[in-house]
């Protein structure tokens, strides 16, 4: 499946995050909210869209899927990889880094939605 991953997308600023995984048939908006002087992270929500932007809901109904416990650990861990020093300057294959960020996002829209 081809995809166009969108870190830090334009609308970006001071404590909202925008980043967007966009897909043949569908797109992933992720928002990453931060408080603070210090940004720190509160919190990592995700929403599946159509690609003329209809929202999709999910299995139970509601839209939007909050990242939380071991899956947020998961989401930073993969997201530093991406704003490092080695997948900045090519040090690591970025491909590889790309993929394991998309299939961690990917596996999380295939248990909660139904997308046919």
């Amino acid at each position: 499946m081809n995809y166009q991953l969108q870190l830090r997308t334009p609308d970006s600023h001071g404590n909202l995050v925008f980043n967007t995984i966009i897909f043949d048939s569908f797109k992933v908006n992720i928002v990453e909210r931060y408080y603070g002087l210090v940004p720190k992270s509160c919190d990592v929500l995700f929403k599946v869209r159509t690609l003329d932007d209809r929202l999709i809901k999910r299995k139970d109904g509601h839209v939007k899927i909050r990242i939380k416990d071991d899956d947020y650990n998961t989401y930073k861990a993969l997201l530093k990889i991406l704003g490092s020093y080695e997948y900045k300057n090519k040090l690591i294959s970025r491909n590889d880094a790309q993929q394991d960020f998309v299939h961690f996002i990917l596996r999380m829209v295939i248990i909660n939605y139904d997308l046919t």
